[in-house]
């Protein structure tokens, strides 16, 4: 009689991104040196032909994999799962894997290929998208550097980091314009990139029955205030977040249709799309989330002690708030 093996839990991925400056590396070597018992798996991507980033890792025990022929973001993604395959077939199992793209990075296409390789996807879960912020000199580069509005679009955790440098006041505004472009991330202070290990490690940012979160965050942004060292000009974001909140039944096929439309045709603008709904005649919630135009859904935990609803939210470029809630309408039962 042939003894099965148990079926390996999938290794969880974080992508670990943020413009510039803003304390990627300095959160890196917290994580590795931190006691948390994980082997961790980091891989760097340097931009340019000169390594710099690899040698201000510090020393560990961790396997650290270099990329520096381009942007992980655009010409090299063939690169990263070839070091991603490489690291499955490895004897030694390691427990978490970290993407460190470059500060000019968009974490877009990273997150799609954990969507697109279905041969990764049987194996490693993303677990979600960490993004460290500069508090100090974001408001310099929010308006003019769309990459900038990008990594904070697609995080499920924002480190808002250097607050030392910055007032109370000036801080509350700039959680309030963060808000604005991300309506469900969420948002630790922190100096030095000091922030516990259990606030970006094992979030669960996609996983498809963690959606509590999204039930109780409310959809409905801060408002956007000034930011220190940002002029007017810089305070229209082209970047946003539109979220949609509605109790009643969808007809399925509709919802199904008006989705799948809609990330076809504006799936290029639509950075990240999450939600949970309310199905006529399913028992359960349909819970779903997407990245540009790829989509993936699925039942969730059952609605238990809450009462079935609709909750959706868009995270985008110039996205049309009434044209989506309209949109939305139509797939009512």
């Amino acid at each position: 009689m042939t003894t099965l093996e148990p079926e390996l839990a999938k290794v969880p991925v974080t992508v670990l991104t943020g413009f510039l400056g803003s304390g990627k590396t300095t959160l890196l070597n917290r994580i590795l040196t931190e006691q948390h018992g994980l082997k961790i798996a980091v891989i760097e991507n340097e931009y340019g032909e000169i390594s710099i980033d690899h040698d201000l890792v510090v020393e560990t025990d961790e396997e650290v994999f270099e990329m520096n022929n381009g942007c992980i973001c655009c010409s090299v993604r063939g690169d990263l799962i070839r070091i991603l395959g490489q690291i499955l077939r490895r004897k030694q199992r390691f427990d978490h894997i970290l993407i460190e793209t470059t500060g000019l990075a968009d974490p877009g296409p990273v997150i799609q290929t954990f969507f697109m390789d279905q041969e990764l996807a049987g194996q490693l879960q993303l677990d979600g998208v960490v993004t460290v912020v500069d508090a100090k000199h974001v408001g310099l580069h929010l308006g003019e550097a769309p990459e900038v509005q990008e990594q904070i679009a697609f995080a499920d955790v924002i480190v808002l980091n250097k607050t030392d440098l910055v007032d109370e006041a000036d801080l509350d505004a700039l959680e309030g314009r963060i808000g604005g472009l991300n309506a469900v991330a969420t948002v630790h202070r922190a100096q030095n990139a000091e922030i516990p290990i259990a606030e970006v490690l094992g979030i669960g940012g996609y996983d498809l029955q963690r959606h509590d979160a999204l039930v109780d965050r409310p959809l409905v942004p801060a408002p956007t205030g000034e930011l220190p060292m940002a002029s007017p000009a810089r305070h229209d974001d082209a970047v946003g977040s539109v979220g949609i909140a509605t109790d009643g039944e969808l007809d399925a096929e509709r919802f199904h249709e008006w989705l799948s439309t809609l990330l076809q045709e504006q799936g290029e603008d639509i950075f990240r799309s999450k939600g949970i709904v309310n199905l006529q005649g399913e028992e359960d919630p349909w819970v779903f989330q997407g990245v540009h135009m790829l989509l993936s859904g699925e039942h969730g935990r059952p609605w238990g002690a809450a009462p079935p609803t609709n909750r959706l939210v868009f995270i985008g470029r110039n996205l049309d708030r009434a044209g989506l809630e309209a949109g939305f309408r139509t797939c009512l039962a």
